[in-house]
This record gives structure tokens, C-alpha cells and sequence, in this order.
């Protein structure tokens, strides 16, 4: 059932303009997507409901956008040009290539036969600046967004003239050369992050991690993911990444196991002195307080977009085989996603098209309310069909307009979770939506 819920969503993802196989007209190419007129609404809704919680509605933390291209000498010191590796394994028989951790026993997983030994494989994706391919003008698309953010420690502090304790926001693509990258949008080569980085003394960092650690989990629970398909990964000190004191990873129930959505890091002062070390700037910060100087501790908060757009999509889907009403002959999909994150909130819905009293008022109410919501007018097919369009695409609530509208200018409204409907009157339905779908 877990890997039909799988290719359901896959499937309805590209059926209804959430997600594309990127360059498909020409075979695809691996492990990129294009969001679709849908999906690229449900994105940019997931980002700005992070980006309110994390920074317009928290004080003392600023926005940054830094760029992809950065000097070399960055993931020098970060550690990505030594450290950023993945053990890769190649089949002697087949000459498939994978990760040392996708294979059992030694055994190629496509045809059983003999892997070689492993060798490590940077993920780090190289090019050049300017006209000549020398070692002079290498470069990398950056693997993380949090680099961008670090190198810019001071510039912030300064200009936003803020003392310790605060944070810094970024939203940006990434880039990595995975070995095999699979389960959709899972693990991609090129992905978005959604990254926080909390700067603070070392001797409070114990506490900052569990406040951000509580309040990351309060909003995956807010967007609309089930708590019983969350839980909480202390990841063991051997297996932590290098720069980490405390590591926790948050996971998510996918069909095709626990995952990792969202990481929670102490970094300690590895970043800014590394930085410090190889750009020879002093990011030390003095407290005008205790009067002492230190480098300064980093709290940090990192999702992937993709993964949690996946993630919701997962948590969504339902599937009913003799439909909703359990006496049907057609199977039916609803996607019960959260209204923060619908990319439709509302559908007009003429009962007829051919009565232009109805339509009319249909697109007088259309044009009014996508002003303030994000509609949809779908006139086309039997209005049982089109309710079925909506429950699949996650539209919250869709608005019928029939004949009694025009004797008493009523409507009937559809919640989709519960299927129940009520007449409200179309000088209500701002005010009514407006309480039904307020975000924050």
C-alpha cells in the first residue's frame, strides 16, 4: 500500500500541474523538477509562511539573500573541498555507480553482481569564472545556504547595529552532485533551502537549542504535517557531522520510510572561526555587558523545501476506492492540505454553463474574491466532477452558483474536509473567508 500511496502521488503531482519532470521533452533529466502552476503556488506559500514565522513575527532576526557563486576559499574553509564526500561504488557488471550505503553484502542492488572498493566522490559541483577553463577560475555552485549567511556575520551586525543574541534568515538554492539521487522529490542535485542561523554566547547555547528545537517543531505541526508522522532523531556524537556539538534530526513518516526533513545543529564556533582563520578577519564579538570577547555560537535550523513540500503532499493524500461517500464506482483522490499551504483556496462553480444569469454572477464573484484569495473558475463538466477536481488539487472550498442564486442571491458553500455545504450570502463570503482562512 506504502509504494502505491508512492506512485499515486507522483503520479497526481505531474496529473495536476504540481510537478514536471524537468526537460521532459526532450527523455527528462535526472533528479531535476519544474514546479507546476500549482505546485509553484504551494512553494511559494510554504516559503512565506516561514519566512513570516521566522523573521517578521520574531525579533531580532534579519533577512539575507547572499549569492550562489561565492569565493573558493570559502568551502575551503568550511571544509567542503576535504570533507564533503560520499563513498561511491561502481558494478563491475552492469557499470551502475551508487552510494556504499545502498548496497548490502557487497552485491550490486540491480543485477547482484561484484561492486568495486569504494573511492570518495566530492559533491561539490564545479565551474569556472570568465572566458578560460584553469585552476585559476574554478569555482563551485554552493552546496548549502548557510556559508553565505556566516561570511556575512559582520556585515549584518553592524549595519542592523544588533547585539548577541540574533538570527539571520536566507531562502536559496543549492546544489549537489549526488550519486543517486531517487524517491522523487526527495534527493535532488538541485534543491532550495530554508535556512536559520542563531548567533549566540556559548554559554547559552544549550538553551537556545531547545527553545528553536520546540519552536521548528511547532511549525511543521502548524503548516500541516500530523504529529504521529513527525519524531525526533539525537543523532549519536560518531555520526554527526563534523561541525556539530548537538545534532537532531527531524524526521517524516514517507511511504518509503523515516526521513530526515529538517536538521537542528549547534555548531559551536566552528564556522566563524574557520572564517576568521582563513580570511584573516576578526569575527570575534565583544559583549559591552560582561566585557568579554568571544567568537560567538551558531544555533541552526535547516529544511528543505522540496523534502517539506514532498512531505505535506504525503501527509495530504487520501485515497478512497468506491469514493468519498463509500457507494461509488470511481476511485477518488483528496488531498487534505492545510489552507496555509492550498494552492487553491476557493472554486467558483457555476451549477450551468448555459444560463448567463448564473455565469455571471459566477465571474462577478470570481473577479471579487481573487483579488484577496486564490481562486479558480471551472464551468466545465458535471459539478459532482468538478467537486472531485477540487478534493484532488486541495482546494479548501469551492462556491456553487445555482438557480436560487438568482432569486435570492445565495450561494452554496462546500467545506472540502467535511463535504458539508451551507447557503451564505455573497455580501458574506469575504468576511467569511477571511475568518476560515486566516493565516496567521
Amino acid at each position: 500500500m506504502e509504494e502505491n500511496k508512492f506512485e499515486g502521488i507522483v503520479n497526481l503531482a505531474k496529473k495536476r500541474g504540481f510537478v514536471f519532470p524537468s526537460s521532459e521533452i526532450y527523455g527528462g533529466f535526472s533528479s531535476c523538477y519544474d514546479y507546476g502552476p500549482l505546485g509553484v503556488e504551494m512553494k511559494n506559500k510554504i516559503k512565506n509562511f516561514w519566512w513570516q514565522t521566522m523573521t517578521r513575527r520574531k525579533e531580532k532576526v534579519f533577512g539575507l539573500d547572499s549569492a550562489i557563486l561565492m569565493a573558493p576559499k570559502i568551502w575551503e574553509a568550511s571544509g567542503h573541498l576535504a570533507g564533503f564526500v560520499d563513498q561511491l561504488v561502481e558494478c563491475k557488471n552492469c557499470k551502475k555507480r551508487f552510494r556504499i550505503d545502498e548496497t548490502q553484502e557487497k552485491k550490486c542492488p540491480e543485477c547482484q553482481g561484484e561492486l568495486t572498493e569504494p573511492k570518495n566522490f566530492n559533491l561539490m559541483m564545479k565551474t569556472f569564472i570568465g572566458p578560460i577553463e584553469d585552476k585559476a577560475s574554478i569555482t563551485f555552485l554552493r552546496p548549502e545556504t548557510c556559508q553565505g549567511i556566516y561570511v556575512n556575520f559582520l556585515n549584518v551586525q553592524r549595519t542592523m547595529r544588533s547585539s548577541l543574541p540574533f538570527g539571520i534568515c536566507q531562502i536559496g538554492k543549492a546544489f549537489r552532485n549526488e550519486i543517486s539521487p531517487r524517491n522523487f522529490l526527495y534527493r535532488l542535485r538541485e534543491f532550495e533551502q530554508m535556512e536559520f542561523q542563531w548567533f549566540c554566547d556559548p554559554g547559552k547555547a544549550d538553551f537556545w537549542f531547545d527553545f528553536w528545537l520546540k519552536e521548528r517543531l511547532a511549525f511543521l505541526e502548524r503548516i500541516g504535517l500530523r504529529k504521529e508522522n513527525i519524531r525526533v532523531f539525537e543523532v549519536p556524537e560518531k555520526e554527526r557531522a563534523h561541525y556539530a556539538k548537538r545534532q537532531i534530526d527531524i524526521e517524516f513518516k514517507f511511504p518509503f520510510g523515516w526521513k530526515e526533513i529538517e536538521g537542528v545543529h549547534n555548531r559551536g564556533d566552528w564556522d566563524l572561526s574557520r572564517h576568521s582563520q582563513f580570511s584573516g578577519k576578526d569575527l570575534s564579538y565583544f559583549d559591552p555587558e560582561t566585557k568579554k570577547r568571544f567568537i560567538p555560537y551558531i544555533i541552526e535550523t535547516s529544511v528543505g523545501v522540496d523534502r517539506l513540500f514532498f512531505a505535506l503532499l504525503c501527509d495530504a493524500f487520501e485515497e478512497f476506492e468506491k469514493g468519498r461517500s463509500g457507494k461509488g464506482k470511481e476511485k477518488e483522490i483528496l488531498l487534505k492540505l492545510s489552507p496555509l499551504v492550498a494552492p487553491v483556496e476557493i472554486a467558483v462553480l457555476p451549477l450551468v454553463q448555459n444560463n448567463s444569469g448564473i455565469v455571471k454572477i459566477s465571474r462577478e464573484i470570481f473577479e471579487s474574491l481573487q483579488k484577496e484569495f486564490l481562486c479558480f473558475y471551472d464551468q466545465t463538466g458535471s459539478i459532482g466532477r468538478r467537486y472531485r477536481r477540487q478534493d484532488e488539487i486541495g482546494t479548501v472550498f469551492a462556491i456553487t452558483v445555482d438557480f436560487q442564486t438568482l432569486e435570492d442571491r445565495t450561494v452554496t458553500v462546500r467545506d472540502r474536509d467535511t463535504m458539508k455545504q451551507e447557503r451564505k450570502r455573497i455580501e458574506e463570503l469575504k468576511d467569511f473567508f477571511r475568518e476560515k482562512l486566516r493565516y496567521f
